[in-house]
């Protein structure tokens, strides 16, 4: 039994890499990157760290996995990065983490239509409380707002609920961080072409603004997916969903020791929260099935 806790424990941990490493994204794009650039960004976030990995794995798609790797990339890369961005650059970082926060319902929700994955009433019950915690979390006045980005931060939970289960729909024929890769090289060529002609040509960019790239790309896109993507595959998605408020944490946390940003009860109160929902949606967590050989695409059903 310990060993199985032990494990489990393990997987979690693993996961939380990603929200805490994405955590950090809200405010490296506001203090490093240049302004207003969200598909300038988006391809600098995903070509290079996934071309690097695709020489790393040496490794190119096979049979259905050339379309299936193709819609991966396109939900989970050309569209959520972009949309990430816009609601970086157009939103107040609070209420942007507060729409993130909905996340754990819209991929409860698509799990159980695409693979027939019952939340269950204490997970839903988790992320309400999760929701609360952020809300509390993030608690501001609404300065900023614009339709752009609410539309981009409402459009970026679909995106990514879909493309997060679909993860667990398909079974990869191949270890985790060739198909990153195959996913950040396909959203990255579609994005290319779109942002040189929506944005034109590409902006200057300092050194400052190279580190914050190199931050975003390296540990909060290649390792964040490869943790995320992991631990999807090993745990339901309901639960894995939930580990994701620790983003709005870490911003917070990020937010309070380099932006002066107020951290009072009310922020105490939500982090409590956040951090009980994420611990009550891991409870009657089981390992996901091991899929059958070869990736049929078949649902399955599992346990909530």
């Amino acid at each position: 039994m310990e060993t199985i806790l032990a494990s489990r424990f393990g997987k979690v941990l693993l996961t939380a890499v990603a929200p805490a490493a994405w955590g950090t994204t809200y405010i490296v794009t506001e203090m490093f990157l240049p302004p207003d650039r969200p598909l300038f960004s988006a391809v600098v976030r995903a070509l290079p760290v996934g071309l690097v990995l695709l020489v790393w794995r040496r490794r190119l798609p096979s049979g259905s996995w050339w379309w299936r790797a193709g819609v991966l990339g396109l939900v989970n890369i050309a569209l959520f990065f972009p949309l990430i961005f816009v609601s970086a650059y157009y939103l107040p970082g609070g209420l942007a983490s507060t729409v993130q926060a909905t996340s754990p319902l819209a991929v409860m929700g698509v799990a159980w239509l695409l693979i027939g994955e019952r939340p269950g009433v204490t997970r839903i019950l988790a992320a309400i409380v999760g929701l609360g915690g952020v809300t509390l979390l993030v608690l501001q006045s609404p300065d900023g707002v614009t339709a752009v980005g609410l539309a981009g931060a409402v459009a970026s939970v679909v995106v990514s609920a879909v493309g997060f289960v679909l993860i667990k729909r398909w079974t990869p024929p191949v270890d985790m961080i060739t198909l990153v890769s195959w996913q950040l090289v396909a959203g990255g060529v579609v994005l290319l072409p779109v942002a040189l002609v929506v944005e034109g040509a590409p902006p200057a960019v300092d050194l400052t603004a190279a580190l914050g790239y190199a931050w975003i790309a390296v540990v909060g896109t290649g390792l964040a997916f490869v943790c995320w993507f992991t631990g999807l595959r090993a745990m339901p998605a309901g639960a894995v969903s939930l580990i994701g408020l620790l983003n709005p944490v870490v911003g917070t946390a990020l937010g309070v020791a380099f932006a002066h940003e107020v951290f009072g009860t009310a922020q105490a109160l939500g982090v409590l929260l956040v951090l009980g929902g994420v611990v009550l949606g891991q409870r009657g967590a089981r390992p996901a099935p091991a899929p059958a050989e070869g990736g049929s695409g078949r649902p399955a059903t599992m346990a909530g």
